[in-house]
């Protein structure tokens, strides 16, 4: 039924979740898998003078936080069986569910997985949900993992 699985992950425990999930799917359908990692825009950019040592850092700890996120995927891949392929892949400068979204559209994934931290209330209301927005705005079904 599914060909191409998106995996999104921050590398937290909803993640992780969402990523036992997503392998198992690819190992069932025989699916290829994307693990994605969304690196959100730096937060300070045209506001006063911009540092570019902070930038240099801020842009080095999201690709480490991402080599650590798709490590553990590529780790269950591994497990239990049959390997599932994997590819994993680095998005930045882009606000997390539009990354998540715009390469599911470009890489022609048929599903997205992605993990939802369960805020509710205000926390929600002023966070906002990633989880949210992707149902929203996709055209593939999405499985968001609780």
């Amino acid at each position: 039924m599914f060909q191409h699985i998106l995996l999104a992950t921050d590398g937290s425990a909803a993640s992780a979740h969402a990523a036992t999930l997503a392998v198992g799917l690819a190992r069932t359908h025989g699916a290829r898998l994307t693990a994605l990692y969304v690196a959100d825009p730096y937060p300070y950019l045209g506001i006063g003078e911009v540092n570019p040592m902070g930038f240099e850092a801020y842009q080095a700890a999201g690709q480490q936080l991402a080599s650590q996120a798709h490590a553990q995927v590529e780790a269950l891949c591994q497990q239990g069986g049959a390997i599932v392929p994997l590819q994993v892949k680095l998005v930045e400068e882009v606000a997390a569910a539009r990354g998540i979204v715009e390469t599911a559209r470009t890489d022609g994934a048929d599903l997205i997985v992605l993990g939802s931290h369960g805020r509710s209330g205000i926390a929600r209301l002023m966070l906002g949900s990633v989880a949210n927005k992707v149902v929203a705005e996709s055209s593939v079904p999405v499985l968001v993992a609780r």
